[in-house]
């Protein structure tokens, strides 16, 4: 995309905001920008049955499956085979991210100046691997690259090393709010001018036997759409039955809006605040009351500077579980009031991909406010009265004008996080 002139946001051209200078994504639904945008304002859904009599088979019945990447095209071969695929899927947003942002570590970038924060759970399907390995050749079997190939913070090492990226460098372990929470410490550290550039993400690859099964043993799994998988994931839609599991990435380029206009860098968004809370009740279960994500919210609306009138939209954070959607639609009710902006969930065509849907989600929430076009929440053909809100669905709804955006990212634990985004305060704006 080429750059054009605008308007700064309110870090004002040449200003102290942190822009969103590149984007980088690996989804159910695809693998840029406008695939991923188009196919969640047109319903084209990336839900589908597992493969039959593959490992999956009769353990869920649908999930988001983003599309295969062989391993030696984000890594040398050796190292390639000895990696979990979580590490793979990072890699290739992040490769996304950088191309995008156009940005080269050493030339535009001082190495100690730039850094990364990069989440996920982890390579938990390589470590069961090597757990059946064990017990079928004893402990000589076991593969001494395990712990490079699964630690959760090795996307961020991986990434760093790729790119020669010597400063700050951290993963999140906030469950499913860590995507969303890796852009909030991004964010931190450039306002707190300890970096200039920040690769800020999350990966996630869940879909192996035995997480999948704990979840569907715990009856979180959306049941009974065998015959349609398409329409599953449900958020806030009175048939809801629980969550679509999905794997992806989502890698954001953040920068100082000085530093970007240095360097004649174009903005895509800035991010304007964060807030981050806890629920403290219950390792799984939200608050009914939403009272832990309300107060996220409005601690994030502080930190931004604007009051609850000046959001246009809100990309929630649900996941089609019947408390975890009424009790969100409540804290927005009680952030928001009864008249409150336009929400939808865009998990309806990807389903949960975990960590990295706060992401993913951050950059739609971005090209929506930029096109001034809301994404739908697909399959909400009957609102929950619990849920009630004012819901985008049955396609996509044009809204010219939208200042600010927030996107919600909840995780188990009880870990909220909120994302506040408004429009690039740089020089240069990308054109979307």
């Amino acid at each position: 995309m080429s750059a054009t002139a605008g308007a700064g946001g309110s870090g004002g051209a040449g200003g102290a905001g942190v822009v969103v200078t590149g984007m980088g994504m690996v989804t159910p639904v695809g693998c840029s920008a406008d695939e991923v945008v188009s196919a969640m304002c047109e319903g084209r859904s990336g839900l589908a049955r597992p493969v039959p009599g593959g490992p999956l088979d009769g353990s869920l019945e649908v999930a988001g499956f983003a599309p295969p990447i062989d391993p030696a095209s984000v890594l040398p071969g050796p190292e390639s085979r000895v990696v979990d695929r979580y590490i793979v899927l990072a890699l290739r947003a992040a490769e996304d991210a950088m191309a995008d942002a156009g940005i080269e570590v050493g030339r535009d970038v001082d190495p100690h100046r730039i850094a990364v924060v990069l989440s996920g759970t982890g390579g938990l399907a390589t470590l069961e691997a090597q757990v059946v390995v064990r017990a079928a050749r004893g402990r000589l079997g076991v593969s001494p690259y395990l712990l490079p190939g699964m630690l959760p913070n090795m996307a961020a090492a991986r990434v760093a090393i790729r790119y020669g990226i010597r400063g700050y460098s951290s993963a999140v372990a906030t469950a499913c709010a860590a995507g969303a929470q890796s852009v909030a410490e991004g964010f931190r550290l450039l306002r707190e001018d300890l970096a200039d550039v920040v690769v800020a993400g999350c990966a996630e690859a869940p879909l192996f036997p035995t997480l999948v099964d704990t979840f569907s043993n715990a009856r979180a799994l959306a049941r009974g759409w065998a015959d349609d998988p398409t329409g599953a994931s449900r958020p806030f839609d009175r048939r809801r039955n629980g969550l679509v599991l999905g794997e992806g990435a989502g890698v954001l380029v953040l920068e100082r809006a000085a530093h970007a206009d240095g360097r004649g860098a174009a903005g895509y968004a800035e991010v304007l605040g964060w807030g981050a809370s806890n629920d403290a009740h219950h390792p799984t279960t939200p608050r009914p009351d939403g009272g832990g994500a309300a107060a996220c919210m409005r601690m994030a609306l502080r930190s931004a500077g604007i009051g609850p009138a000046e959001v246009g939209y809100v990309n929630a954070h649900g996941t089609g579980t019947k408390v975890g959607d009424a009790a969100e639609a409540a804290a927005i009710r009680e952030v928001f009031g009864p008249a409150g902006p336009p929400v939808s969930s865009t998990k309806a065509v990807t389903g949960h991909l975990l960590g990295a849907s706060g992401v993913v989600e951050s950059a739609v929430s971005v090209l929506a406010l930029r096109r001034g076009l809301l994404p739908p929440t697909h399959n909400l053909d009957d609102p929950d009265p619990a849920c009630e809100l004012d819901h985008v669905r049955k396609g996509p709804r044009p809204v010219p004008g939208i200042g600010h955006v927030l996107s919600n990212s909840f995780g188990f634990g009880g870990h909220n996080v909120s994302l506040v985004l408004g429009h690039p305060g740089t020089r240069l704006v990308r054109p979307v």
